[in-house]
C-alpha cells in the first residue's frame, strides 16, 4: 500500500488490528448473547462478520492516521541534548538550586 506511508510498518497496523478486534469481537459477542436472549447461533454469526469489516476498517483507519502529524512529538536527532525540565538528575536546577531557589545543604532564611 504505497500510498499509506507512515510511522508505522504495515504489519504492526495489521497485528494491532487483530488484536483490537479480538477483543471487539468479544464484546460484540456478549452484546449479541444479551439482545438475543442467549442465542449463541445469531451472537456467533454477528460477531464472525464484523471480524473481517472491522479488522480491514481499523487497518486503514490506522494508517490514515500515521499520515497525520498532530501530536507526534518530534524523534531526538543523535548528538542533540535530551530535552530539558530545567532540573539536573538530582531534581535540582542546573545552578544547583532546588525549586525552593536553595543551594543544597543551606537552612531556610
Amino acid at each position: 500500500m504505497f500510498i499509506f506511508r507512515g510511522l508505522e510498518s504495515h504489519p504492526r497496523s495489521f497485528v494491532k488490528a487483530v488484536s483490537w478486534r479480538t477483543v471487539g469481537s468479544i464484546d460484540t459477542f456478549i452484546l449479541g448473547m444479551l439482545f438475543t436472549s442467549g442465542n449463541a447461533k445469531i451472537a456467533g454469526s454477528i460477531a464472525g462478520t464484523e471480524v473481517i469489516t472491522k479488522i480491514l476498517l481499523f487497518y486503514f483507519h490506522e494508517r490514515a492516521w500515521s499520515l497525520v502529524r498532530w501530536g507526534h512529538r518530534p524523534e531526538p536527532v543523535a548528538g542533540d541534548p535530551a530535552p530539558s525540565d530545567g532540573l539536573g538528575s538530582d531534581g535540582r536546577g542546573l545552578d544547583g538550586r532546588g525549586l525552593d531557589g536553595r543551594a543544597e545543604g543551606t537552612a531556610p532564611a
